[in-house]
């Protein structure tokens, strides 16, 4: 008899076993690594007088690397300012723009622009920039000069990139 009360329990604990893996749900596969970020716009601000080289690269997600001759910094842009941003693109109608507008002049004074937007690239100069094309410069100039006026006065960046 004691075999058999054995083979009750173990008969139990199987449907026990059954039952209990029906409540754990469906298995998932475990999840790899997300897709990594794109770029999103990569903008280039050289030359002029004093030598400028700024650049702002804004990936789809957020992230925001700044630069000029000086510092490299990372910031972190919310969705608010992604839309803002490809709201400015969208109205300058950026895609349908020609990729060269310069005035064939030249010259040491002059501030030279190349923004890539989604794989697009427009250069510019600042005696031919389209007009519809101001307010996209404008922001991106207004992002570098934030970025800095926050280093002069001390606060604390997030890793700033000597």
């Amino acid at each position: 008899m004691r075999i058999s009360s054995w083979k009750i329990v173990c008969l139990i604990c199987l449907i026990m076993a059954v039952l209990l893996s029906g409540c754990l749900g469906e298995r998932v596969s475990p999840q790899t690594s997300d897709q990594p970020p794109v770029i999103f716009v990569d903008y280039q601000r050289t030359g002029g007088i004093g030598g400028v080289n700024d650049r702002v690269v804004i990936f789809d997600n957020g992230v925001t690397l700044v630069s000029t001759r000086k510092m490299t910094t990372e910031i972190a842009l919310n969705e608010t300012e992604l839309r803002e941003i490809n709201s400015l693109f969208t109205t300058s109608d950026f895609l349908a723009l020609e990729g060269n507008y310069t005035s064939g002049r030249g010259g040491a004074d002059l501030l030279q622009y190349r923004i890539i937007y989604y794989g697009k690239t427009v250069r510019t100069e600042d005696t031919a920039i389209p007009a519809r094309m101001q307010p996209v410069i404008d922001e991106m100039n207004r992002i570098v000069s934030e970025t800095l006026i926050t280093a002069r006065a001390g606060s604390p960046l997030p890793h700033i990139i000597p």
